[in-house]
């Protein structure tokens, strides 16, 4: 009896505090909005500018999960992918129970993906069936676990004290070393890097052709195809190249080539090709991305960043690390997942956040608010270095989870582990300490000094 009522009190002021937090947060969005309305200018893209920023997003989601915390609307956000509405989940457990059911929301990115292979799909874009039991298992085979351990991560980390150590004090380390690692490792353990910088610039539209163009913009569509043309053809001359003048690399191209004289499924030339391009595709933006993003957000908490440069200079990886994944938290390099519901469906069924969503609607599963939800995340607005692996959604989670979690999970760490680890880390002077994306969803140059 006495446990039920220090339940009950524990709930009712877990509740309040959820609805403390979202009316504090409304306040702060108006005010802010105010304030930029009677500035005048260019307020349209002000707003936007604003509506953009991270911090903005945690109000906004602090607000829908005290008053909305399931929301639908009839309004097409998604122009990409076909649909016919709009929904929006941001509690925790809703979240996890949404991208767990494949059966009831699809994932979408089917229909792009075969005009980037032209014609076939990546197992990214499918449903649970033959095709994407063959094509990950196959994959699996090629990439094993151990490589990560024994092959990745000592490469990466070699190289990354390697170029910190020649840049002098002062280094962009977006061209330098987040883009540079991961296209060393394509190069080096897929078989696959072709031309840096260019592999690098294919790779990057890609991406943001695949899965952050809300507005189906018709530049960037053209862009993409064309990328699209070249990759697949530097990949099939590599192929080809490869089977004509075998090496004994254990590089996952050899490891397929492998796998194809083996008769394994999926493991033609141009299954190949395809995985090979899919994984490039979310190799080098993904982990480039996410290591600004996580050193941005430590610059931003001097107190963190003392705390982390202890952690890499003392040799405490797991600390380090989780400096990193919580800086994540705060800064991820995807606020949000989507997906298409398959059929009617009900989320959080019979609680009084019930919605029912409509065959056809885009569903966005807001990851960041879920990691913010105060119902299972324990004080989360504060930054600890001491929260559980499972209290992340960095990397999706269920059938989708990111094929390279676990190499994420490993190279971030190591590409900024000897960067936090240098003197006096900070920013350049003015707008070059800043990350600058050129106009794109990517950091293109984020410029940091340190002591000598």
């Amino acid at each position: 009896m006495i446990g039920l009522i220090g339940n009950i009190f524990t709930a009712t002021g877990r509740t309040l505090a959820v609805l403390g937090e979202g009316l504090t947060s409304l306040l702060w969005l108006i005010g802010k909005g105010a304030a930029i309305i009677l500035a005048g200018g260019d307020r349209k893209a002000a707003l936007l500018a604003f509506a953009q920023k991270v911090p903005t997003q945690r109000r906004v989601f602090s607000v829908l999960r005290a008053f909305k915390p399931n929301l639908a609307v009839n309004r097409v956000v998604m122009k990409a992918y076909d649909n016919t509405g709009t929904a929006v989940v941001t509690r925790r457990e809703d979240c996890l129970d949404l991208l767990h059911r494949d059966a009831d929301f699809e994932v979408v990115y089917g229909t792009r993906m075969r005009k980037l292979t032209e014609g076939e799909n990546f197992f990214l874009g499918m449903q649970p069936g033959w095709d994407y039991t063959r094509d990950t298992s196959a994959m699996h085979l090629a990439a094993r676990t151990t490589d990560v351990a024994e092959i990745v991560l000592p490469r990466a980390a070699a190289l990354a004290q390697e170029i910190v150590a020649a840049s002098g004090g002062k280094i962009d380390i977006v061209p330098s070393l987040t883009l540079e690692v991961p296209w060393d490792m394509t190069d080096r353990y897929f078989g696959v890097g072709g031309t840096r910088e260019t592999m690098q610039d294919w790779t990057t539209i890609l991406f943001w052709y695949l899965f952050e163009d809300l507005p189906a913009d018709p530049d960037l569509d053209a862009k993409a195809m064309s990328y699209a043309a070249a990759l697949r053809g530097y990949l099939d001359s590599a192929i080809a190249e490869r089977k004509g003048a075998p090496t004994g690399a254990p590089d996952l191209l050899n490891r397929c080539l492998a796998l194809q004289s083996a008769d394994t499924p999926g493991m033609s030339d141009l299954g190949i090709r395809n995985n090979l391009l899919g994984l490039l595709i979310g190799a080098i933006p993904t982990i480039s991305k996410a290591s600004c993003l996580a050193l941005d957000e430590l610059l931003n908490r001097p107190d963190m960043l003392r705390s982390a440069h202890r952690a890499a200079v003392e040799g405490d990886d797991e600390k380090f690390a989780n400096h990193i994944w919580e800086a994540l938290r705060f800064n991820p390099h995807n606020p949000v997942i989507y997906r298409r519901a398959a059929r009617d469906a009900v989320i959080a069924p019979s609680t009084l956040r019930e919605l029912r969503v409509k065959k056809g609607q885009i569903v966005f599963a807001a990851t960041l608010s879920a990691m913010f939800d105060r119902h299972e995340i324990e004080a989360p607005d504060q930054f600890r270095i001491n929260r559980r692996w499972e209290d992340y959604i960095i990397w999706g989670t269920g059938m989708h989870t990111c094929f390279g979690a676990q190499i994420n999970r490993a190279v971030i760490p190591a590409i900024l582990k000897p960067l936090i680890a240098q003197k006096n880390l900070r920013r350049a002077v003015g707008p070059a300490g800043q990350i600058d994306s050129g106009g794109t969803p990517h950091p293109q140059h984020f410029h940091l000094e340190f002591d000598t």
